[in-house]
């Protein structure tokens, strides 16, 4: 069988699937899973597309530095030994950030890697942890040519006025700049909307993709117009345990009256704050939208107001609205929450219907609501796949 190993590395975890290739991209993922505990005791989930499941201990050297490796030579162990006749043609790999330059996937060298090290101050949770993984097939499997993915790259449309900062030149040539992420599922979503919304999907639209991380984008003509996030995927939208956007001020005020550092700061903007920091509760919205404690009502009404605000903003980027599509964990799975959202933006004409959107039906907006509203659930990892394939040319 040949296939492409899509790879999604972060920091104890490394998510994993294994698409066929025949003339075109598989649907659907021969085998997937993923190899959680990283540094402390790593343990390897697989799922076949016969519904198999499969749980088992990976062994590892004892040294956290090589355990991503580790990881990944028991992943191509146990790949190959449930796919006797398997030909792996290449590893493609999410990348987040992709810098002014990267606009499209590409094939990835030691030099390249190399100087996308240079984006691991703007993208610290994930851009480590990618690399580590190009780093960790290269040395165990050097002949599988490996594609690079970026977050950024779908972003690289925008009109220049939408990425930039109202900073001194010197420093916006320097790359400081609004970038965006999450492309990878824009970019799939996107491309569904055709069939879903019609002609719609070519005006006005606008994604939420709702996780445990979160961002919104606005896009025309199926091009990306504005996003929530910008230089770092700490800015927009309130996430599971991230601030969002935050008064320059405050970080002031914190460094000059609390003393905090930039590590304190890094922690407190990436770990600590969010639905976790609002609630006090947890980061997963699930527990929040079970919970009877008036401090889990308050983070998940601070999420959807932030959700609706910014709507409005890209809506003026988009020239209008036409569409508001859903994604994401939370954006596919809570109701509630989309709810919420269409409630505080039934000025723009938005309706839903009850009954649809409690069934997580595809297409949830009421008979007369002047904007469509979508539910799309997100591939990234297909989108990797058919990227991977496109530039090598499979």
């Amino acid at each position: 069988m040949k296939a492409v190993l899509v790879l999604n590395a972060g920091s104890s975890s490394l998510k994993f699937a294994l698409y066929p290739i025949n003339g075109e991209v598989a649907v659907a993922p021969a085998v997937s899973g993923q190899v959680e505990g990283i540094g402390a005791t790593p343990e390897i989930t697989l799922k076949t597309a016969a519904g198999e499941r499969i749980h088992e201990a990976v062994r590892t050297s004892g040294s956290q530095g090589t355990q991503h490796r580790d990881a990944l030579d028991h992943v191509f162990q146990l790949l190959s030994a449930h796919n006797p006749n398997l030909d792996i043609a290449a590893a493609g790999h999410r990348i987040v950030h992709g810098g002014e330059h990267y606009s499209a996937p590409v094939v990835l060298n030691a030099g390249l890697v190399d100087e996308l090290e240079r984006f691991v101050p703007l993208a610290p949770l994930h851009q480590p942890h990618n690399l580590r993984a190009v780093r960790a097939v290269t040395a165990l499997m050097p002949s599988i040519p490996q594609v690079g993915c970026f977050d950024t790259a779908f972003h690289r449309t925008q009109p220049a006025v939408a990425q930039a900062f109202a900073l001194p030149r010197r420093l916006s040539a320097e790359g400081v700049k609004r970038y965006g992420f999450h492309g990878l599922s824009y970019d799939y979503v996107a491309r569904q909307l055709p069939k879903i919304i019609g002609e719609r999907a070519q005006g006005a639209v606008v994604i939420a993709h709702l996780g445990n991380g979160a961002s919104m984008c606005a896009l025309r003509g199926g091009r990306s117009m504005a996003s929530t996030m910008g230089f770092t995927a700490v800015e927009g939208l309130m996430m599971g345990t991230r601030t969002g956007s935050l008064d320059p001020g405050v970080m002031l005020y914190l460094m000059e009256q609390k003393g905090m550092d930039a590590k304190a700061l890094t922690n407190l903007l990436y770990k600590e704050s969010g639905l976790l920091g609002v609630s006090g509760i947890s980061q997963d919205m699930r527990t929040l939208l079970t919970s009877d404690a008036p401090e889990a009502k308050e983070a998940v009404d601070l999420f959807c107001y932030r959700i609706a605000r910014e709507l409005g903003s890209l809506a003026a980027a988009a020239g209008g609205l036409d569409a508001l599509v859903f994604t994401g964990g939370i954006g596919e799975h809570a109701a509630p929450v989309r709810e919420k959202v269409a409630e505080l933006a039934a000025w723009m004409g938005i309706e839903i219907d009850a009954a649809a959107n409690a069934d997580h039906a595809q297409r949830i907006d009421a008979a007369g609501s002047r904007v469509a509203v979508a539910v799309v659930p997100t591939n990234e990892e297909r989108m990797i796949a058919r990227y991977t394939a496109d530039a090598l040319g499979l």
